[in-house]
């Protein structure tokens, strides 16, 4: 790495992206040369949208920005760095309790790879805001309009309804 950091991941399960997760790419977009996002695909864990879906979401979502791109990765977050040339890893942080957690990863990665964590704090408006709560209040009939894009709120409901007739 020298000097000025060029390329940076955001990563996450984005299972479903939320306005939160938009914002803190858009403002990670402003900042880098190129931003990846890369989605975390654990098959041991349970996800309302498969990896397909939720790359699929993201695409959509984050083509506002020109110097964006999707990818999913497996394993170790540095070893998708190292083999994708990134220099930084973006997360935003809402709470205190977020960066007692992510300096702890930060440090880790560090110890991993030669790549930096940068962290960015979570806008007011979206500070309560979790891909969880989303699915939460969702389930539940409650609204989320204005807490995601129209086109994943509609895909979530959508969803929601599916596994709830299929119970």
């Amino acid at each position: 790495m020298t000097g000025r950091l060029h390329r940076a991941v955001c990563p996450g399960s984005f299972d479903p992206v939320t306005n939160g997760h938009l914002d803190i790419i858009g403002r990670a977009a402003k900042l880098f040369d190129e931003v990846v996002v890369a989605v975390g695909v654990n098959k041991s864990k349970s996800r309302l949208f498969s990896p397909e879906e939720r790359l699929q979401m993201l695409t959509r979502a984050c083509s506002p920005w020109d110097n964006v791109r999707i990818d999913g990765f497996t394993g170790l977050l540095t070893d998708f760095c190292l083999e994708h040339d990134i220099d930084a890893i973006v997360k935003g942080l809402r709470a205190v309790s977020d960066f007692d957690y992510e300096l702890q990863m930060a440090q880790m990665n560090s110890s991993l790879a030669p790549v930096e964590t940068i962290f960015v704090p979570t806008s007011p408006e979206w500070s309560f805001l979790a891909s969880s709560l989303v699915k939460e209040v969702a389930t539940f009939g409650g609204d989320v309009t204005g807490l995601v894009p129209e086109f994943v709120r509609e895909q979530l409901v959508a969803r929601l309804a599916e596994r709830d007739g299929a119970q």
